[in-house]
């Protein structure tokens, strides 16, 4: 028998299950796109789908509001969720997408002689198992693999002080900005100009591709994903989202992921997301003057890249505002219920939409235009938030969580609600 275990439900911080849950629903909004569409799209829109009226509109929101934004989050709440494991508290927050992976509590294993660090690193090594799972016989797109391979390092930083935390953090973010600047100072179009265009064959291909039956998928998901797994990782991943990390370690020492500061304070927090969404709209009206041009892109990068922090603490700060508004509220219960089946929801999204647009399934990758991908997300959601209601009304965890619990404590836990 495991001498510690997880969190019991009832002594979980709402406020954080409600902001989980509203980023791994946010999530979708962008993983859509690559889901239905060449994975070029997330980098230039306009190579792929119709790019006018209502579709073009259906882009800018997502751009303003999503793009970005949902994996910082996730990466800020992952952060705050390892020091949450590591000092034995009664909450859980890793968030990877994310999505989104529930949850980091120790429920006090530090005060019971327990190694909380050995304990973390065997539920790391299983969030990267199950990431590798995901990314390979899945999606591509998978950020748990990520999130585990950085956990292994936030850990060595678990004693730092806030400020410090919070000065690893703009160092890190601050990395991507000044490679992808230098690029496109000294080596201008070149650098990006094939990816930023590819040959329409090229798009082709990967449409035939996902079309097609799962092992043929198989010849382009298995190499997109080490690419991501390595060179995109060390490229950009390790800054953007271990920055974020960084950052969301101190604001949970500072107590502003666990909703210990003033409303003061949170509706700074909004005041700011404002601001990103300024920066990141001028970053779109920087694109559009440039004609959409190759030369632009990198430059056009850094508007979305530090806008996002911004409009990232901004949905905190609303958030936690509108739970303490509205504590027993049935937005603020039903968000918190698919914070708690965070990891089982991300999983989720990629089955259902694979289904839906890959050959295996209805094979609609690349049919669908950007308004109809919307409303595959709004019926996505509409299965998905009710029935985590529903579920943990019988059962303590989501099915993913409950197995990834059991794994890392080396006890079959209780699923069903006594």
């Amino acid at each position: 028998m495991s001498e510690s275990t997880p969190t019991p439900p009832d002594e979980r911080i709402v406020s954080l299950d409600a902001i989980r849950g509203v980023a791994v629903l946010g999530i979708l909004v962008i993983n859509i796109r690559v889901f239905a569409m060449p994975e070029i799209v997330l980098l230039n829109p306009t190579v792929y789908g119709d790019f006018t009226g209502a579709n073009y509109w259906v882009w800018l929101l997502g751009h303003l509001f999503a793009k970005s934004k949902f994996i910082t989050l996730f990466s800020a709440l992952f952060g705050a969720g390892v020091l949450l494991f590591l000092d034995g508290k009664s909450e859980a927050t890793d968030e990877g997408a994310a999505d989104a992976a529930d949850d980091t509590s120790g429920d006090g294993a530090n005060d019971r002689g327990v190694d909380a660090t050995g304990l973390f690193r065997r539920r790391n090594t299983w969030l990267l198992v199950i990431g590798l799972a995901h990314a390979y016989l899945l999606w591509y797109g998978d950020v748990l693999v990520a999130y585990a391979v950085l956990g292994f390092l936030l850990v060595q930083f678990r004693d730092r002080r806030p400020r410090l935390l919070a000065a690893y953090g703009a160092l890190f973010l601050f990395a991507p900005f000044a490679s992808e600047l230098f690029a496109a100072v000294v080596q201008g179009q070149a650098v990006i100009a094939d990816q930023w265009r590819p040959a329409a064959a090229t798009l082709q291909r990967e449409i035939e591709i996902y079309r097609s039956g799962w092992l043929t998928q198989f010849q382009h998901r298995a190499p997109t994903a080490v690419t991501r797994q390595t060179s995109g990782f060390l490229g950009s991943t390790l800054w953007r989202a271990g920055g974020a990390m960084f950052l969301g370690m101190a604001l949970y020492r500072w107590g502003v992921l666990t909703g210990e500061r003033s409303t003061r304070d949170y509706w700074r927090l909004v005041a700011g997301g404002v601001v990103g969404l300024a920066v990141v709209g001028a970053g779109v009206w920087y694109i559009e003057a440039n004609d959409w041009a190759a030369s632009a892109a990198l430059y056009w990068l850094q508007f979305n890249h530090w806008g996002s922090l911004l409009v990232a603490g901004g949905y905190i700060g609303a958030i936690t505002l509108y739970c303490r508004a509205r504590p027993d509220g049935l937005a603020v219960r039903s968000m918190a219920a698919v914070g708690r089946m965070a990891l089982t929801n991300y999983l989720f999204q990629t089955l259902a939409a694979t289904t839906i647009f890959y050959g295996h399934g209805l094979g609609l990758f690349g049919h669908l235009s950007r308004v109809e991908m919307a409303g595959v997300v709004l019926a996505i959601w509409a299965v998905q938030v009710p029935l985590s209601v529903l579920w943990l009304r019988y059962f303590r965890f989501g099915p993913v969580e409950w197995a990834w619990r059991t794994l890392t404590y080396g006890d079959r836990q209780p699923l069903r609600v006594s």
